[in-house]
């Protein structure tokens, strides 16, 4: 698929190491000299600098013969243009980020009268991941699949765990779930039956939603039960502003302590019974006057990392209930497990996960990205003609970074062994490495479900 990339910031970056993962052929095009010599040393792909509005240079760029373009730059201005622009000149299909509260209620007139395929806003799908996070009874990452009979969990390994220093052969593990990877010291390992438990691994165990939670409850998981009613928000940006909508449309009760006078004025008159104060989120004299320690939970969310890690970690130690915390840099994930956060939600990721979604079809349903975006889970509906279809699994040569592990049949879930075959009319939950998804499209025969999308 020739795929155009205008914009390569953090989420332009990450479409381009997904894409050609998916061995696609990728264009970007960014205004930035440094930004193209970056892209040029790391990755293969035609990087041109330039302005991506301009009509002559995405003809340069041969556009009416792109099957996608994706518009990703700062300016919702500029990726609404080019997507009119790109469509006008023969592109198939176009998705555009934007991003200002002020058009969000104007999204369906855009897609309907500008041509638009596709308008993904990451701060609202950010908002969307941290209220699943913040109901989600697992203190940790989880992610259901199979209309919910299937359950990823991340199990973080306490010093104290009674799976210390086994084998995974000699753990009681319950048929129906499988430790589909680990991640140690920053590395990800994709474990067998010799593979030993060590102090601090994560784990990521999928299988049958009851017997996941059994067994991550076993092993230490903590599991809150309890209701979000108090919700603490550090940082009164776009995420804030539409998670605290979200919230109060909830009935939650939800405080935004923010250090911009003026944004403060604005959340107080967009919202309806969100509490704004004004004052530095990181003041742990102000987090112990608002008792952050009442909090069933608390959502760090300023433009800075380190901030956010910071000041997580304040209220984890006061006493706080959940602690979730905005990060841009994947590398950051492996450290919050360290040092106790529950949570990390990472934008960018949230962002290509939709993009990927929409490129990648109506036959994957569900797409998750994990570890930093090293590694997916997808829920797959396979192709009548898939390669994959009435085979044994073990003579398919499956690589080791991919992991069919569930098969959804019946409305049973099925862990499957080496002589298990998979059916036309079953749902399959898969684990991949990032490098090893174009083998999963090829398996089970997925290709674009826009119509416009090969």
């Amino acid at each position: 698929m020739k795929v155009i990339i205008v914009g390569a910031g953090k989420v332009g970056t990450q479409l381009v190491e997904s894409l050609l993962n998916e061995k696609h052929e990728v264009t970007v095009i960014d205004n930035s000299q440094q930004v193209i010599n970056n892209l040029n040393d790391n990755f293969d792909v035609l990087a041109v600098k330039g302005n991506g509005v301009s009509s002559s240079l995405l003809q340069e760029v041969e556009c009416a013969q792109a099957d996608l373009l994706i518009a990703v730059t700062d300016s919702d201005e500029a990726n609404i243009v080019s997507c009119i622009s790109a469509k006008k000149m023969g592109t198939k299909c176009v998705i555009a980020r934007v991003r200002n509260p002020e058009y969000v209620k104007e999204l369906g007139f855009m897609r309907k009268t500008l041509g638009i395929n596709y308008i993904i806003n990451p701060e609202l799908s950010t908002a969307h991941h941290i209220v699943r996070l913040l109901f989600n009874e697992h203190v940790s990452y989880t992610e259901d699949f199979a209309k919910g009979r299937v359950r990823i969990t991340e199990i973080q390994v306490s010093p104290n765990s009674n799976l210390l220093y086994k084998q995974i052969k000699d753990l009681d593990l319950p048929k129906s779930i499988i430790i589909t990877a680990i991640t140690r010291g920053g590395e990800v390992i994709i474990p067998n039956g010799l593979t030993t438990i060590d102090p601090l691994d994560t784990l990521y165990v999928m299988g049958e939603r009851n017997s996941v939670d059994t067994f991550a409850q076993a092993a230490g998981s903590k599991i809150n039960r309890n209701r979000v009613k108090n919700v603490f928000i550090t940082g009164g940006g776009r995420t804030a502003l539409y998670l605290a909508q979200e919230l109060e449309h909830l009935g939650v009760n939800v405080k935004i302590v923010e250090q911009d006078l003026e944004r403060c004025r604005l959340l107080s008159e967009a919202l309806n019974s969100t509490l704004v104060l004004h004052g530095d989120g990181t003041d742990i004299s102000l987090l112990k006057a608002e008792k952050v320690e009442e909090m069933d939970a608390f959502v760090a969310l300023t433009g800075y990392d380190e901030e956010n890690m910071l000041v997580a970690l304040l209220a984890k130690q006061l006493g706080a209930g959940k602690v979730i915390a905005k990060i841009s840099r994947s590398s950051y994930t492996s450290l919050l497990e360290t040092i106790g956060i529950d949570n990390a939600v990472i934008p960018k990721l949230i962002t290509a996960r939709d993009i990927l979604r929409i490129m990648r079809g109506g036959k994957i349903i569900t797409l998750s990205l994990l570890i930093g975006g090293r590694a997916e889970v997808l829920e797959v509906l396979p192709q009548p003609d898939a390669p994959i279809l009435n085979k044994p699994l073990r003579e398919l040569g499956i690589p080791q970074g991919l992991i069919i592990g569930a098969i959804l049949r019946d409305g049973r879930v099925i862990i499957p062994k080496g002589d298990a075959v998979i059916k036309s009319t079953d749902r399959v939950i898969v684990f991949t490495l990032e490098n090893h998804m174009d083998k999963v499209t090829k398996l089970f025969g997925v290709r674009g479900g826009h119509k416009g999308i090969l």
